[in-house]
């Protein structure tokens, strides 16, 4: 029965004794939705696997992920394990996940993916959380899309899919993460990860985030350190350690709390790695990576040549350089100290620029651009100038004295206007000293409470600034215009050991070492004197000094060369004080007697040239060379007459720890033994090939030292050590040349303009380049022992005279020990026929011990003179060598 408002259930459904309320057709039709409802679910369901599965085969394979092998950071080491230059696309650092500390770990996972080690890819809850948020991020307008991603989901899409915020990528994410999770331990996706992820700084990865941050590697980073590593994952930029650091230290403490509430740390912990200050560095920062620069570029071009750049910068190359930062950094002092020298020594050349003084000349000092290679000199304003000195303004907003000495220097300068010297407004260099004012204040610790301001916010503290004030007096300072190189080398293997192409990199990155191709002048003639030794001649034997001509077919003139002192000739000399004093009347005889294809020979064979025209001028060094050659030569005069080749690199290996380069090939006998048991160390074979008789080349090592005792380079005496060396100067002074050495480093030294203009009268390499020699090398061998220079069996030394190169009689003033081949002494013959012979090439010429050479007679050519009644007539003396002897 019913009351019309129920209805048998049968009627409706054909179940007999239930009754539902309301229209039978709402019914029917909600059971009718309900199977719509089911059905359309399960094609959603359908469709939404199809979709997937469409996905799944257009997304990337993860198969490459098994041969990772991401763009690495080639870095360079010092020979002493330095490291001084890196070279990368991206800065990275690879490190296994074995070798990732726990609390490196246990931070990012807090920070970014606290589930990461229980779910399988994907974080349902997160995923849920995202769409809530991205759906009212869409509603009021305010930021995109957000996905709850998890650290596997963050690897597919930064090494696999694109960037793009869109569901089609989202969907392709989740496809390769939970790939990702089947085919991957949860180690080696976070190996991934965390090698991967961009840090800022121009650090990818942790690796390389510990080192440019923190100047450490990750077994060496505290707590605190790795929590502000993991800080920077979410967003580098808004909490940059050195823009933003109050920021940073605010996510670092969340990371610590995180760290705390997933059981990784205790309170304890995290409350003692919050109290630490964040201390950051700046890596390859200092003066030894300043001084390497010439250097290391000199080394990019040659690592290009050999394996390209894309290898260089992303093939994670080791890179072990021949450099020893000591030497380098010597070298560059030594080079810039002899250039600012010389540059004092012709005066100042005027301000940087003139300024309007007046309430705004300090902004428009700070506004000032300074020269190139200014260095550590600062701008300072002219306020005042009076006989007692100048002040100046620093653009710090500070003052200083100069003293009257440096004004005084200052008036050598005279403006367009007729004004001389110092002036009100002028903008100068400045050269001082400052010290910390508030020492105290920047090292005392800081409130552990912080000051809240009215309204209840914390006041931000700031970082105190260490306040640096001038003392002293300042100095008046230029950059010099004139430039130079120096080289100093290893003569016994070729590793370069310091290379300075110039004042300064940031002046002018052209390497003068490597690059400039200028004339070497007298410094040549040792090679000229070695020739000669090869045909016959020795120290001792004696040549005139006096006016000589001769045609030289590269000219088509007469060429007429005089001694530096011109006017003035010596007579009878012997080779040695021929090369003492570097005269050139004697060495062009020696050259024209030889002939000029030995002297050509011999340099090229020594590797100075590859190729030298037998011209007469070129025996005083007229020829082209660069230093970093002429080096090579005179190594082969101190390691007993062997081409080294010269290097830059001692090795290079791959990321996989492989040998690309070794320059040392030589085997080593016994090197690997496990201990020592009173054996002989092994001794190894010497580098490079024989092109100069030893006993010829120690002779021309034994003249070239008394050119440091006796001659030109008198200089480097001060040094106290064990020296040879020539100086060299060009035609008009255009450069200044020094080549000297020691029994275990030759060095190259060359001044001049690079537009080749002169250095000035009386700018000679004795006088310019020798002191950077000698500055250098008392750095170089302070903490050397007074080694002697090796002699090669065979060798006699005898005393003789030092005037007349016979053995001492009664006459006898001066007795020095002279280098001789047995049966080339005075009074004895070596060469009785053709069948001897001392050069490497085979061409050999007659000569005697002390008399006549290859057909010159002294007598016989006493008289000659050039014809040409311009020429000044030279007078052949027989005085004292200016009091040498």
């Amino acid at each position: 029965m019913t009351d019309g408002r129920y209805e048998s259930v049968e009627n409706r459904f054909g179940i007999n004794g239930f009754y539902l309320p309301g229209p039978r057709w709402v019914w029917i039709w909600l059971r009718r939705l309900i199977v719509l409802g089911f059905v359309l679910g399960v094609i959603g369901i359908i469709a939404l696997w199809l979709y997937f599965a469409a996905l799944g085969r257009t997304v990337p394979s993860i198969a490459k992920l098994k041969q990772y092998e991401p763009p690495i950071t080639s870095r360079v080491h010092a020979g002493d394990g330095t490291l001084i230059a890196e070279f990368a696309d991206q800065h990275r650092v690879f490190v296994p996940y074995e070798s990732i500390p726990t609390h490196v770990v246990d931070a990012f996972v807090a920070a970014e993916d606290k589930n990461y080690f229980r779910h399988h890819g994907l974080d349902y809850v997160g995923i849920l959380r995202g769409g809530i948020n991205s759906v009212k991020n869409k509603l009021t307008g305010k930021g995109g899309l957000q996905g709850g991603s998890t650290i596997t989901q963050r690897v597919a899409k930064n090494m696999l899919l694109t960037r793009d915020q869109n569901l089609t990528r989202k969907a392709k994410e989740a496809i390769v993460a939970q790939r990702m999770e089947k085919e991957f331990t949860k180690g080696q996706i976070l190996e991934l990860y965390l090698n991967e992820i961009y840090l800022g700084g121009r650090s990818y990865g942790v690796g390389s985030a510990a080192l440019n941050y923190f100047n450490k590697s990750l077994p060496e980073l505290d707590l605190s350190e790795a929590a502000v590593l993991a800080s920077l994952a979410k967003a580098p930029s808004a909490v940059n350690p050195y823009t933003n650091p109050k920021r940073l230290l605010a996510r670092r403490n969340y990371v610590l709390g995180r760290m705390v509430e997933d059981g990784y740390i205790t309170q304890e912990e995290a409350d003692e790695a919050m109290s630490k200050p964040l201390t950051t560095t700046r890596r390859l920062k200092g003066p030894e990576y300043v001084a390497a620069t010439y250097f290391v570029q000199e080394l990019r071009r040659d690592l290009i040549k050999s394996y390209g750049e894309e290898t260089l910068e992303q093939g994670g190359l080791s890179i072990r350089s021949t450099i020893d930062t000591h030497l380098q950094l010597a070298a560059q002092q030594a080079l810039r100290n002899g250039l600012i020298a010389y540059d004092r020594r012709h005066g100042w050349r005027g301000p940087v620029t003139m300024i309007e003084t007046g309430d705004g000349a300090l902004e428009a000092l700070k506004e000032v651009k300074l020269p190139g290679g200014y260095g550590t000199w600062e701008a300072a304003m002219v306020q005042k100038v009076s006989s007692s000195g100048a002040t100046l303004l620093l653009t710090d907003g500070a003052t200083i004295k100069l003293p009257a000495e440096e004004v005084e220097w200052a008036k050598t300068y005279k403006s367009e206007g007729g004004k001389t010297g110092l002036q009100v407004g002028q903008v100068i260099l400045a050269e001082l000293k400052r010290q910390v004012l508030n020492a105290d204040e920047t090292l005392a610790p800081r409130s552990e409470e912080a000051e809240l301001d009215p309204e209840g916010n914390e006041i931000d503290e700031g970082e105190i600034e260490p306040m640096l004030v001038p003392v002293g007096n300042a100095t008046l300072r230029q950059v010099p215009e004139v430039d130079g190189a120096l080289i100093a080398l290893d003569p016994h293997t070729g590793r370069i050991l310091a290379m300075q192409g110039g004042y300064s990199f940031f002046k002018s990155s052209y390497n003068r070492v490597t690059q400039s191709k200028r004339q070497p002048g007298s410094s040549f003639k040792a090679f000229v004197y070695a020739a000669a030794l090869e045909k016959g001649y020795t120290p001792a034997t004696r040549m005139l000094d006096a006016p000589f001509v001769s045609f030289d077919v590269s000219t088509g003139d007469y060429w007429r060369p005089s001694n530096y002192t011109e006017g003035r000739s010596y007579g009878m000399v012997t080779l040695r004080i021929a090369l003492e004093k570097s005269l050139n009347q004697v060495t062009a005889r020696v050259a024209q007697d030889i002939g000029m294809e030995a002297v050509s020979d011999l340099a090229v064979r020594m590797g100075v040239y590859e190729n030298l025209p037998p011209y007469a001028a070129m025996s005083l060094g007229a020829g082209d060379a660069y230093l970093i050659d002429m080096a090579r030569g005179y190594a082969g005069f101190v390691n007993g007459g062997k081409k080294i080749t010269p290097t830059l690199l001692d090795r290079v290996q791959d990321r996989h720890g492989r040998t690309l380069f070794r320059h040392d090939e030589r085997a080593c006998e016994g090197c690997q033994a496990e201990e020592w048991d009173g054996q002989e160390p092994p001794q190894l074979a010497e580098v490079g090939e024989q092109v100069l008789d030893p006993i010829v080349a120690y002779q021309i090592t034994h003249m070239l030292e008394g050119v440091v005792e006796r001659g030109t380079g008198r200089r480097a005496l001060r040094v106290g050590k064990p020296l040879a060396g020539k100086t060299g100067t060009t035609d008009d002074y255009r450069d200044a040349i020094f080549m000297g050495f020691s029994p275990d480093l030759v060095v190259g030294v060359r001044v001049g303009f690079d537009d080749n203009r002169s250095l000035g009268e009386g700018e000679a390499g004795g006088s310019v380049a020798a002191p950077i020699f000698t500055e250098f090398m008392e750095k170089a061998l302070a903490d050397q022992p007074a080694i002697p220079f090796r002699i090669p069996p065979g060798v006699r030394l005898v005393k003789i005279d030092a005037r007349t190169g016979e053995l001492p009689g009664p006459e006898t003033s001066v007795i020095i020990d002279e280098a001789f081949r047995p049966g080339t002494e005075p009074g004895l013959s070596a060469f009785n026929s053709s069948d001897d012979c001392l050069s490497i090439s085979g061409s050999c010429g007659a000569g005697t011990g002390s008399g006549s050479v290859s057909g010159f007679d002294p007598e016989r050519d006493a008289g000659v003179v050039p014809e040409d009644p311009m020429q000044p007539q030279e007078q052949a003396v027989t005085g004292d060598l200016d009091g040498t002897y």
